[in-house]
Order: C-alpha cells, then sequence, then structure tokens
C-alpha cells in the first residue's frame, strides 16, 4: 500500500491530521486503523500519542516542540498497546489475569525501566482509547469447533427433523435470584451515594423457564434447590396438553443427565425428545435471556423485604414476559442466539 508523503503537505493541514487522528484514537479507535486509513506509516501515529502526552496538543503542531522529552517514545506507546490487546498479564508471569495500572507500571517498568506512576499510566490509556471495563467471563473449556458444528450441522438437524413431525422446538434454562440483587443506576447529588432501604436479610429464588421460537413460554418459581424431582415437575407442566411433540434443548448440568430425568422423559412415549447444548456454551441458549430481561430489567429493581415479596416480584415479571411473545421472540435475534432463527 503506497503512503502519504507528509513534506508534501501543507503544516497546517498536518496539524489538523495529527491532532483528528489523536482525537480518533482517543475516541476508541485502533491507532492501527486509523493511521492506515490515512495513509501514513504506522510509526507516525505512536509518534503522534508520543509528542501529545509530553505537551498537548500545542506539541502537535508544525514546528513545536514540548516543553519537556516524552517519557515514552512512539515505539513504546506502540508496545504498550500491543500489550494490552494482544496480551494478558499471566503470560508475562505477572500475578494477576486482568490489566489494572499497576500492572501496566509494572510491565513498562520491567520492560523498559522507566517508572510511571499510577495515574499517568490512566492518562496513557485514557489516551490509547482504553477504558475500565468489567470483562466477561468465557469458560477455557469452551470448544469453538463444537460450537460451530452445533450452529452449522446439528441443530440444523434438529429443525428439519422438528419441521417433518411438527414438532415446537423449546429452550430451557435455570437460574437463581437473591434478595441483595439488584440493577440499574438513578441520579444523585455528585459524592451523596444514593441509599435505597432493602432487607439486610439474605434469601434467594430459583426459577426454570423454556422458550420457543414462536414466543411461546413456560416458567415455573422454585423454592429450593432445582434437582431432578423439580426438573420431572416441569417436564410435565410442559408437556401438560402438549398437542405437538415437543424438542427441548437444554445444557449438561448433571440433573439433566439424571435417572430420575431420563425415566421421566421416557413417561411421556417418544412425544419429548431432548437435545444438549455444546459444553460450556450457555450463550448458544436463548433463554438465558428471559434472566435478563426479567432480573435486569425487572426485578432487579424492586426493593424486597422477605422471601414471599421475591416470590411474588419474580411471578409478576415473569408472567409480563409471558404475556409479550413479540418480545419473546426477540430473544432468538441476540447475536449470539441468531443462528437458531436462520
Amino acid at each position: 500500500m503506497k503512503t502519504t508523503d507528509g513534506r508534501k503537505i501543507s503544516p497546517r493541514a498536518m496539524e489538523e491530521i495529527r491532532m483528528r487522528a489523536v482525537e480518533r484514537v482517543q475516541a476508541g479507535e485502533s491507532p492501527e486503523t486509523v493511521i492506515k486509513t490515512l495513509g501514513f506509516v504506522r510509526a507516525c501515529i505512536y509518534n503522534w500519542l508520543a509528542r501529545y502526552r509530553a505537551g498537548g496538543w500545542d506539541a502537535l503542531k508544525s514546528g513545536k516542540k514540548s516543553g519537556r522529552p516524552p517519557k515514552l517514545e512512539g515505539s513504546q506507546i506502540k508496545w504498550v498497546y500491543s500489550l494490552i490487546t494482544e496480551g494478558d498479564p499471566r503470560q508475562l508471569k505477572l500475578p494477576f489475569a486482568l490489566w489494572t495500572r499497576a500492572l501496566v507500571a509494572k510491565a513498562i517498568k520491567d520492560k523498559f525501566g522507566i517508572k510511571l506512576s499510577e495515574s499517568s499510566v490512566g492518562r496513557l490509556l485514557r489516551q490509547l482509547g482504553f477504558s475500565n471495563q468489567k470483562p466477561l467471563y468465557r469458560a477455557y473449556q469452551k470448544n469453538p469447533e463444537a460450537i460451530e458444528k452445533w450452529k452449522k450441522e446439528v441443530f440444523p438437524e434438529i429443525k428439519k427433523e422438528a419441521k417433518k413431525i411438527g414438532a415446537t422446538i423449546y429452550f430451557e434454562d435455570e437460574s437463581g435470584i437473591r434478595s441483595d440483587f439488584h440493577s440499574g443506576k438513578t441520579w444523585a447529588p455528585v459524592g451523596q451515594t444514593p441509599e435505597i432501604e432493602a432487607t439486610g436479610a439474605r434469601f434467594g429464588l430459583n426459577m426454570i423457564a423454556a422458550i420457543s421460537t414462536l414466543g411461546q413460554m413456560r416458567f415455573m418459581v422454585v423454592k429450593g434447590s432445582v434437582d431432578s424431582e423439580r426438573i420431572c415437575d416441569f417436564l410435565k407442566r410442559l408437556m401438560h396438553n402438549a398437542e405437538k411433540p415437543v424438542f427441548l434443548i437444554w445444557d449438561g448440568h448433571p440433573t439433566h443427565h439424571s435417572r430420575k430425568v431420563k425415566q421421566c422423559v421416557e413417561s411421556f412415549d417418544g412425544k419429548l425428545k431432548i437435545f444438549f447444548l455444546p459444553s460450556y456454551s450457555p450463550e448458544l441458549n436463548p433463554a438465558e435471556q428471559v434472566w435478563n430481561n426479567v432480573k435486569e430489567h425487572g426485578a432487579g429493581r424492586d426493593p424486597v423485604f422477605g422471601p414471599d415479596q421475591l416470590k411474588s416480584v419474580m411471578l409478576k415479571y415473569l408472567r409480563r414476559l409471558q404475556k409479550l411473545p413479540r418480545l419473546v421472540r426477540k430473544f432468538f435475534e441476540h447475536p449470539d442466539c441468531a443462528y437458531s432463527i436462520r
């Protein structure tokens, strides 16, 4: 790819290019992407970022020199960016799996012998377009090949068979909620953390739900653990007055493989057929979105003062969702679940 020759661009235009490039990186764009779209060599963007760190926006003006030499050169800033985007602290034998300002500072000192304060590292990371975020944890046992096979081969065959015999496909999942769970934010004066009155006691409730691509939803609220007996109770409710065969898809939890559950499934004389999702892949299950809806957007915003009230609140939101088949169908459009309706 042909690169742009900055010497052929006016000083004023180059100032604008440098400033816009740094702004784009700070807004979250990859430095590599920014410089590629501008047509300059890769080193330029990191050199501009180094100039900005040393002297602010004035240092990006043509002919301007920063008042102090940069602690980190462009090539070193590039190393930091690659470290965060491509590496894991444990690869450097650091003791934690998440990048903190302290760990980044230690990595820089170990690599270049340059000591930066945590606040300085924080500014550097923000200038590189990073933000402090809560990570998503993925099971390392996840099998990408099995997931791909499920999406492209296994589930299409399940759909084909269901269509052939007129069966309804349901996805099932279980979840729990505790009395101290809450979601959402509220406005309050700066420096004054708002308080919502709720019980200090801790208690919980478990739930089972199954949804179909038609927007149908069946659920059950459980006091105590979701054991084989509870699963069998739910299956009986699911199959009560079922006019068509049911294909039920769920995860490989040991309870689902228990002898009692297998005997329960067999008692329906072939009218209920069970399929298992790939191991450690809850994101493939659209029923997971039920809990996101009723907990994050519903019950998690209601103060709870006792076990009976918690049950009442959960039933309220589950029943409301059950009456919204269009919304239930939307759960299958989630990026991780869209394979189920293609």
